[in-house]
């Protein structure tokens, strides 16, 4: 027979072993979630780092024109449709997550069907390099949105190797796309590769998840999902229209060679922006997890999260610095010579962002869409001016510092609204948002 005594004693082994389990789960999702951006990043960066080289500086901004503006329409995705989904849909029963995801990617290949016809339209228009260049990004946008929105559902369901699968599937197939690119020497090539490579890797999410997207139900979605979904869109349109205004009106003023020079220099800090760009596959549902298990912590988790990205960025950045031409140029070709003076800005416009990009996911997991649409609107036009006002006063130079302080001023208010949201959820526990 079993004493009071030890009844008393064995919750709290049971606890520990709980906790130990709930702790071996996060970490596990963790490093899927780290192991997939590493696929991500590896991909971005072989994509660049190739173009670089084979096209020359000024050929190389004409792709990274059209790559900032699959970023444009690739956060126009998410808000819409794979952002409301891992705030609301993270950890649910399985036939609840099946349910949303088949109308989240049916609305992510819907948005790409309508943009990409637009894209092909006004590439047909404008002719030549950038022309071509925009027509063939409108024929694979609905490709890359879909094979985007896997990775998204994935993690919600923390399934992370499953996203990982699926990235490295992408992988393996943009290697002879890209041989055979370069094989025909223009820009329109390389886009075609680059979205040929995702569009299977989106069939093949397909499989993995046997879910059928239905774009038919795209405006059931958006319509439950409005109060999340447009301010999430004019939130991440902000971020990558400013990123988008940047580059066209950094061309404008110092020339396309310049928008090459910059893009050339976020590619040697490659693995980090790709995290930031993707971090909300993983930080997100976990700090809706954290939310809903220990809410006290997610201050802390979120704060780890961001140190450390800033840390780890500032760090690489140093390695850069110690780099010597030869490899440089090894990885860049000609483009590496304008993009080594950028090298100290752009690191600690990456670290900045990082640090804020910490915050940012704890106003998602609180559901404090107010908020977080205030950040992102503030930390936008603080980088277009910086980055335009930088661009006219001192070149490209000019513009790479301007966007590193307009970085940590926004770092710093984000900061300060998660704070005000935390004292606001121990106030009124009722959140801004409410999760089904």
């Amino acid at each position: 027979m079993t004493t009071g005594e030890e009844q008393t004693a064995a919750p709290p082994a049971g606890a520990a072993d709980g906790g130990r389990s709930a702790k071996r789960a996060l970490v596990g999702r963790l490093s899927w979630g780290l192991a997939d951006q590493a696929a991500s990043s590896v991909t971005n960066f072989v994509v660049g780092a190739y173009v670089a080289r084979s096209l020359g500086v000024t050929a190389f901004g004409v792709f990274s024109l059209a790559w900032v503006t699959y970023g444009v329409v690739l956060n126009v995705s998410r808000g819409l449709a794979t952002d409301p989904l891992v705030v609301r849909f993270s950890g649910v029963p399985q036939a609840s997550w099946r349910a949303a995801v088949e109308r989240s990617a049916g609305t992510a290949l819907g948005v790409g069907g309508a943009i990409g016809a637009a894209c092909l339209v006004a590439g047909l228009g404008l002719g030549g390099r950038v022309g071509s260049a925009f027509a063939c990004l409108g024929v694979m946008l609905p490709g890359l949105l879909l094979q985007d929105s896997w990775r998204f559902a994935f993690f919600a369901a923390g399934a992370g190797r499953k996203a990982f699968v699926n990235d490295v599937v992408s992988g393996v197939v943009l290697v002879p796309a890209m041989v055979v690119a370069a094989r025909v020497g223009s820009v329109a090539a390389f886009v075609l590769a680059w979205g040929a490579a995702a569009t299977v890797a989106a069939g093949y999410g397909c499989l993995q998840s046997g879910i059928r997207p239905r774009p038919g139900r795209a405006r059931g979605w958006l319509r439950e999902q409005r109060d999340l979904g447009y301010r999430y869109l004019v939130e991440n349109v902000s971020l990558s229209g400013a990123s988008q205004l940047r580059a066209y009106g950094l061309g404008a003023i110092a020339g396309v060679s310049a928008v090459g020079a910059v893009r050339g220099a976020e590619l040697l800090l490659g693995p980090f922006l790709a995290v930031l760009m993707g971090l909300s596959l993983v930080t997100v549902p976990e700090a809706a997890r954290v939310l809903r298990r220990a809410p006290h912590r997610l201050g802390s988790f979120c704060l780890g999260l961001g140190g450390g990205q800033a840390a780890a960025a500032l760090l690489w950045g140093g390695a850069l610095l110690l780099m010597p031409d030869r490899l440089g140029e090894l990885v860049l070709g000609d483009v590496w010579h304008s993009s080594a003076v950028l090298i100290v800005p752009v690191t600690l416009s990456v670290a900045g962002a990082g640090l804020g990009t910490g915050a940012a996911a704890g106003l998602r997991a609180l559901g404090a869409a107010r908020r977080s649409l205030r950040c992102q609107l503030f930390a936008s036009a603080c980088y277009v001016g910086g980055g335009l006002g930088g661009a006219a006063l001192a070149g490209t130079v000019g513009s790479a510092w301007g966007v590193a302080a307009a970085t940590i001023g926004g770092s710093a208010l984000w900061w300060r609204q998660l704070r005000s949201a935390l004292r606001e959820r121990l106030q009124n526990p009722v959140p801004e948002v409410r999760n089904p």
